[in-house]
Parts: structure tokens; sequence; C-alpha cells
């Protein structure tokens, strides 16, 4: 039985490795959402419209993978889209505390609904969007930690 996964995050930007667990994830579910947090505990680069814009540009290639912004519960997207299960990623053991908190409040919330946790391709397991910013807001080449399409757009924003 194959089924449904919603892999959740603020994606400011999607790096190389969301990349890496989303196609990952496309092969091991039926069908994957993408899901971009409207997130108004953080003040992203970029806005949700652009984060799920570049997010449907990277994945795009993928038949089973929807990108689609949210700002309610991740429980109450994953009810609402019939997915049963969340997919994290874990780059490191600092993640899992937070992690394993973030599974156990969504298994209170929704029963029904598992977490499930991947870890990223060796090459990806220190990379993350916070520290892609600051690379490319101070000059930095990120080429080799997101898509040429999210490249060229933090290079406009250093511009800005």
């Amino acid at each position: 039985m194959k089924l449904n996964a919603v892999y959740p995050g603020t994606f400011d930007p999607i790096t190389n490795g969301h990349q890496d667990l989303v196609r990952r994830a496309a092969r091991m579910f039926e069908r994957v959402f993408v899901a971009i947090a409207a997130n108004p505990n953080k003040t992203p680069m970029f806005p949700l419209a652009m984060r799920v814009d570049l997010a449907r540009r990277v994945l795009g290639d993928l038949p089973n993978v929807e990108v689609l912004g949210y700002a309610n519960l991740t429980v109450d997207f994953a009810r609402e889209h019939q997915v049963s299960v969340i997919l994290r990623g874990l780059r490191a053991v600092s993640d899992f505390e937070f992690e394993f908190q973030l599974a156990n409040m969504s298994r209170h919330l929704e029963r029904d609904i598992e977490t499930v946790f991947l870890t990223p391709q060796e090459q990806f397991t220190f990379i993350s969007s916070t520290l892609v910013r600051e690379v490319a807001v101070l000059g930095g080449n990120v080429s080799e930690f997101v898509h040429p399409i999210v490249e060229a757009e933090l290079k406009k924003r250093r511009r800005t």
C-alpha cells in the first residue's frame, strides 16, 4: 500500500538537501506534498509566494510532487490533503531533539498521522537554509548548495 506524505518547512530557500529528501520521498510515497509554511514567527528572506515558486521550479520534473503554501498547523494541512505521513529531515544529532518534540506534538494532535525521519545524503548534512542565506548575503558562492534557479534569485536579493 502506497501512502501520501507531506514534507513541511519554511524552505527559505529550498536547498539541495531539501531537494534530495523530496526526490527520495517521491520514490517511496505515492504523492508528496511539499508544504511551505508562511511561518509568522520567522522573517524569511523570500515571501511565501516566491518560496513556493522556487520550489515548484526546482521540483517541477517530479510528477507526484505538489508544492503548496500553508499558514495553519501541519496536521491540519495533512488532514485536508488526506496525508498520513509527515516527513522530516534529520541532518545531525542536534536536529533530533526539536524534531522529536514536533513528532510527539503532531501525534498528540492527530493520532492517525505518523512522522517519518529521513537523513540526507552525506554531502548535504551541513547545509541549512540559514547558512545558505548568510553565505549568499555576504557574497559567497552557494552553487554547491542550491539549484541554479535559487542561486540566481539569491544573487538578485544581494543586489537589492
